[in-house]
């Protein structure tokens, strides 16, 4: 018995919709983080930039004040990376300093996200909080 080519066709065209209909789940979720990017001019020249990831896996950005966690986060991880990159507090410059750009750059996603983002429900569990790469001491130093 011959097997006609269409008939593979089709049998490959279902094998691959039903791969893709049980990964799908897996391409949409997201890792519920923002990527802070540092980028500032005095330092070697193998290093232009520093990122690091900001979680929020443990915030309910449906409400104000897991947004405004999420956005002190965001502050300070751009002072964390603009200070190993050599900016100090006191530079003032016409261009944006590394922190402001870094900081307009992750809340512009910020805004994106939180726009879309659906009240978590009643029997939404917090993920692991986040770790944060500078020290514990930084939240009170640092309140805005």
């Amino acid at each position: 018995m011959k097997r006609s080519p269409m008939s593979a066709r089709v049998g490959c065209l279902m094998a691959g919709m039903a791969f893709l209909a049980t990964a799908m789940p897996a391409f949409a979720q997201s890792d519920e983080e923002i990527i802070v990017t540092g980028r500032y001019g005095r330092v070697p020249a193998d290093a232009t930039s520093l990122s690091q990831h900001v979680s929020y896996a443990d915030l309910d950005l449906s409400t104000a004040a897991g947004r405004d966690i999420l956005r002190h986060r965001l502050k300070l991880t751009a002072r964390y990376l603009c200070d190993k990159l050599g900016e100090s507090d006191t530079s003032s410059a016409v261009t944006p300093t590394c922190r402001d750009a870094a900081v307009a750059d992750a809340m512009s996603r910020v805004g994106t996200i939180e726009a879309h983002f659906a009240p978590r429900g009643s029997a939404w569990v917090p993920g692991t909080a986040w770790a944060a790469p500078y020290p514990q001491e930084w939240y009170t130093a640092y309140p805005d």
